[in-house]
């Protein structure tokens, strides 16, 4: 089946999942960073503080994610999907009511838990669990809408922060959630897909060994890939929390950086097509020791240069490597772990890089406020990305190992 046919007969499924990656932007770093400014300024915030109040509200919100993700192993995907949108429409008319620092935390919690959190945690589960064959396809058509809210929203947030103001900026987002994102996933994804073929995936009657959430804890591969699984969320919400800041150490205009993030949206979304597709070719392990290459490169390059050209290298290497991660984190757990307890491993997934995004903001604005340079905290997270893509070569070997013993 071509990749047309594939949209064509799974349209309402695949289209379902792409809502909820695109607004789940309301609680994604680069969105709520876009504010970072004004907030820092209401509250009278170093950028270390807004730093930790980030972390903070991110870091507890990663804890209930762990316990709350597993929610989709028992419930439908429509009604849990009911429910996050209504609370994420919530945090953000609290965001636009803030008052207090300890009030600022509270919404940090709400927007990171049921934006960033649920609501990519509930396409990513539906596509791994619904899909078998076409998982890749499914996943990297799902994923765009990360990439189409990261191309759409920074200039027009931008532009409408100047006309309207920061705080009814987020009074529309909770409307849109409302009137477009809650009716639109609900009718699009009250019918739960069954993958060609197979009975339903409560009745593990494939070969694959189903691990159960203990199992995968036990697991050290698991462990090792997730020092790699967190890079992308550690530096990609370190790099879009502090643009502004970037803007200003660089000298350049955050209308450029706002721009360039369009280029990255679409790099990611090429290459989220071109891995869905070598994924189903072949297999998500193939992929795994590659998808940090590009972004090592991109962080060094950033550190270093200071012309105007080097955001826009940054921005494109950065969608190769998040175009490949999409994908991959989507199709990857199902593929090694099974798709029974899927809810409860990806979860657990999800919390790790979760936590990671809010050490990102936190730990390289206490460095800033220490002295310590954003350009040189990027060489050494490019240096990181490069080491661990060596490992995570030996951690694709040791999978095909397990494999082939397996059988």
């Amino acid at each position: 089946m071509n990749t047309l046919d594939f949209i064509r007969g799974n349209i309402r499924w695949l289209l379902g999942g792409l809502i909820l990656t695109f607004f789940s932007s309301f609680g994604q770093t680069y969105f709520i960073a876009l504010f970072s400014s004004e907030i820092r300024t209401a509250f009278s915030l170093s950028h270390g503080d807004f730093g930790s109040i980030y972390m903070i509200g991110t870091l507890v919100s990663a804890a209930v994610l762990v316990w709350l993700g597993r929610v989709v192993d028992f419930y439908s995907v429509s009604t849990v999907a009911f429910w996050v949108c209504i609370s994420l429409a919530l945090a953000c008319v609290a965001m636009s009511l803030v008052s207090s620092v300890w009030m600022l935390v509270a919404v940090i919690f709400g927007l990171r838990l049921f934006g960033q959190g649920m609501m990519s945690h509930i396409a990513m589960v539906a596509m791994g669990r619904w899909y078998s064959a076409e998982r890749g396809r499914a996943v990297s058509i799902t994923s765009m809408g990360f990439q189409i809210g990261t191309g759409f929203f920074p200039l027009i947030i931008v532009s409408l922060i100047g006309m309207i103001g920061w705080r009814a900026s987020w009074v529309l987002a909770a409307a849109l959630m409302i009137f477009v994102a809650l009716p639109s996933i609900y009718l699009l994804m009250r019918v739960e897909r069954i993958p060609r073929g197979q009975v339903a995936e409560t009745v593990a009657t494939d070969s694959q060994k189903q691990w159960t959430h203990p199992q995968v804890v036990a697991d050290p591969l698991f462990w090792v890939m997730l020092t790699g699984v967190v890079a992308p969320s550690f530096i990609g919400t370190a790099v879009f929390f502090h643009q502004v800041h970037i803007s200003e150490i660089k000298g350049w205009s955050r209308e450029l950086i706002a721009g360039s993030i369009a280029l990255a949206a679409i790099t990611t979304v090429l290459f989220s097509l071109l891995s869905g597709w070598l994924i189903d070719r072949f297999s998500a392990r193939t992929l795994l020791p590659a998808f940090l290459l590009p972004l090592g490169v991109a962080n060094m390059l950033l550190g270093v240069m200071d012309n105007s050209a080097a955001i826009i290298i940054y921005m494109f290497l950065h969608g190769v490597s998040n175009g490949i991660s999409n994908t991959l984190f989507g199709a990857l757990w199902p593929e090694v772990y099974g798709t029974l307890h899927l809810g409860a491993v990806r979860s657990l997934i999800m919390a790790a890089m979760v936590i990671a995004s809010a050490l990102g903001p936190g730990a390289t604005g206490w460095l800033i406020d220490f002295g310590i340079g954003f350009e040189i905290q990027l060489v050494a997270m490019g240096v990181y990305c490069l080491l661990t893509a060596v490992m995570m070569f030996m951690v694709q070997r040791a999978l095909l190992r397990r494999l082939v013993n397996d059988k």
